[in-house]
């Protein structure tokens, strides 16, 4: 993994600016750095490196030998040892041993052909002097970030915000992005003039502006086409279970030491037992662990570590650690957070980093895939037609106690309003999905200054984001889950799941993230899995459950899924309460132009009368706050 940036401008890009793009980007490759620049000083390539295959000779930006394309990638391609072997057998010689050459040998043969042979975590930038334009290219889940911004004219790439910020971009607030939270568009950001390359895409950079172009989607079949399905259980089994062990077996490819991120959750215990079975040393995995029972999963991660054979290494994490790393890991991910979840993923990263390894599994896309979140089961048995009106009302208040958690934020009161009605319209029902996100905005909106509530009052970036995606291509004819799976898929898993509690997190602390379950071969074949099959009855991930047993411990085979939070802020005396407090008293939080600081000191004020399993929602309000005011302070937003 590394960091990358590009540029493409009217006039040559001082030292300066450069030097301080790379800099922005010394945390995601700590190993070296380079840059390239063509002969007219129009078009720049910066790379900082995480040396992880080809140790020794793999610096880039790297260059075709006859000096036309020129090439920085961030990630992992998987497989590529078979491409290297083809590509040399018709012709082509390589300069180093690095993963990421082939990307620039396939390009030169076969164009944007080459994509459907890419398979990893990538983005990579390519500067074509033969056409005079840059091609940016992001992997088919967005597991890795890449953004871009057009400037008067002048075009800049970059893997984290901040090193569009060095480069130039103007920082400003995009207010109707903040009002929106994770529920917006998977191609915007919380800043204006800042874009995501969607993932699944590629951009076309040239004459000033920018192109883009879809390449792979997630196709999930009909729900007559399923029906047609003849395979036995045991059969859909095997078949996920051969993916999904052909997927961890490739990455584990690495001329480093690969560990794993391990919680008591089926998703990471199913990863380490997968890969535990392919090594004869233990993998170390490591656990947060919490001094509040009902999120500290410790004793069900050792012993399914114990179970497999490797090495249980628990991190605790406590409320001071939390309020000392709240700014640092906001603005490494550059969003609002709503959970210190993204600040325990960040402090778990770097007791990672500082054990030594840069290598981690870890279990995020089985929840996106297979239907793991209690709202995703919500929808399963409210459209399943097998079930009564009784047993559909019991499954549900089986699912809410189950998710005591968690409940306050996955499962919120129905939400009201034109948003819905909007839904409705375009999907012809209302996703259980989408209602933990628009009752975060409406639980906002109140705490809005004027400006702001009267810059937003007509917004509905629900519905902006859902017409940006193919909905008639993906979701018509679809079953009322899988329709569910696509549309999070597009908006929570980029911006929230593979963000602050993945690469942003990681890569803090020079870490990378492999994600086995986000492999596009994975990702097809659980498309084909019938319903009854990702959820049966009111258990998610059956298919999962059954294609691992024999690496699970009992525990987890049966457990109900526990979505991954931190605990709530639980006394008047926590260091959390000072963080909000401090924050909300200081110069960034009156400069902000969002909130109405006084109303959030009130809200502050009431936390500890919130009840126990409300808290958490309540809490998730004030970190949002906060996190806007440190984004203010961090970055200088206008």
């Amino acid at each position: 993994m590394c960091g990358i940036f590009a540029a493409v401008t009217r006039q040559k890009l001082s030292s300066g600016r450069c030097r301080r793009a790379l800099e922005s980007l010394h945390h995601r490759g700590p190993d070296g750095c380079g840059l390239w620049t063509s002969e007219d000083g129009l078009s720049t390539l910066g790379h900082t490196r995480l040396s992880i295959i080809g140790l020794d000779n793999g610096k880039q930006p790297m260059s075709s030998a006859d000096g036309a394309l020129h090439m920085v990638v961030n990630g992992e391609f998987y497989g590529y040892q078979e491409i290297r072997e083809q590509l040399r057998a018709g012709g082509c010689t390589f300069a180093t041993d690095s993963d990421s050459e082939i990307a620039l040998h396939l390009y030169r043969r076969k164009g944007m052909q080459a994509l459907t042979e890419l398979r990893g975590e990538f983005a990579v930038i390519i500067a074509d002097q033969r056409e005079d334009r840059m091609i940016a290219i992001r992997d088919r889940f967005g597991i890795k970030p890449l953004y871009y911004s057009v400037v008067d004219g002048e075009i800049y790439f970059a893997s984290e915000i901040k090193a569009l910020l060095a480069l130039g971009v103007p920082a400003r607030w995009d207010l109707e992005a903040v009002s929106a939270g994770i529920g917006q568009s998977h191609e915007r950001t919380q800043f204006a003039c800042v874009k995501a390359v969607p993932q699944g895409c590629f951009a076309i950079a040239e004459h000033g502006s920018v192109s883009i172009y879809p390449y792979w989607d997630w196709e999930l079949p009909t729900a007559r086409e399923l029906d047609k399905d003849e395979r036995s259980e045991s059969e859909v089994v095997a078949d996920f279970r051969q993916v999904l062990s052909e997927s961890v077996q490739q990455r584990l490819v690495a001329d480093v030491e690969v560990a794993c991120y391990l919680s008591g959750g089926i998703d990471s215990c199913a990863v380490l037992g997968l890969a535990q079975q392919e090594l004869e040393r233990p993998i170390r995995a490591f656990t947060l662990t919490f001094d509040d029972a009902l999120y500290n999963e410790a004793s069900i991660a050792e012993a399914q570590a114990k179970h497999v054979g490797s090495s249980f290494e628990p991190i605790p994490i406590t409320g001071r650690e939390l309020a000392d790393g709240f700014a640092d890991a906001v603005w490494h991910c550059e969003t609002q957070m709503f959970n210190g979840h993204g600040v325990a993923k960040f402090l778990l990263s770097k007791a990672v980093r500082d054990a030594g390894i840069k290598v981690v599994f870890t279990g995020e896309g089985a929840d996106e895939m297979l239907g793991g979140y209690p709202y995703f089961r919500v929808d399963a048995v409210n459209h399943n037609p097998r079930l009564s009106a009784e047993q559909k009302a019991a499954f549900i208040d089986e699912i809410f106690e189950a998710n005591a958690a968690s409940r306050a934020i996955m499962l919120p009161e129905r939400v009201e309003g034109p948003e819905m009605e909007g839904l409705l319209n375009r999907l012809g029902w209302i996703p259980a999905t989408v209602a933990p996100f628009l009752a975060m905005t409406d639980v906002m909106k109140p705490l809005f200054r004027t400006e702001m509530a009267d810059a937003t009052r007509d917004s509905r970036p629900m519905l902006a984001a859902l017409d940006r995606l193919p909905l008639g291509m993906r979701t018509v004819g679809r079953d009322h889950l899988n329709q569910a799976l696509y549309i999070n898929s597009k908006t929570v898993l980029p911006n929230m799941i593979l963000n602050y509690l993945g690469d942003r997190m990681e890569m803090a602390h020079s870490i990378e993230g492999r994600v086995p379950f986000l492999d596009h071969h994975v990702a097809e074949t659980a498309a084909q899995i019938p319903i009854d099959l990702k959820i049966k009855g009111i258990r998610e991930k059956h298919v999962l459950r059954e294609a691992a047993k024999e690496v699970l411990i009992p525990e987890v085979y049966d457990r109900q899924k526990h979505p991954f939070t931190s605990p709530p802020t639980r006394s008047k005396s926590d260091p959390m309460m000072t963080f909000y407090r401090d924050t909300f008293a200081s110069k960034a939080a009156n400069e902000q132009p969002i909130y109405d600081i006084c109303k959030a000191r009130v809200a502050l004020d009431g936390l500890m009368e919130s009840a126990a399993d409300e808290r958490m929602a309540t809490e998730g309000v004030l970190q949002r706050i906060a996190s806007t005011v440190i984004m203010q302070e961090r970055f200088g937003l206008a």
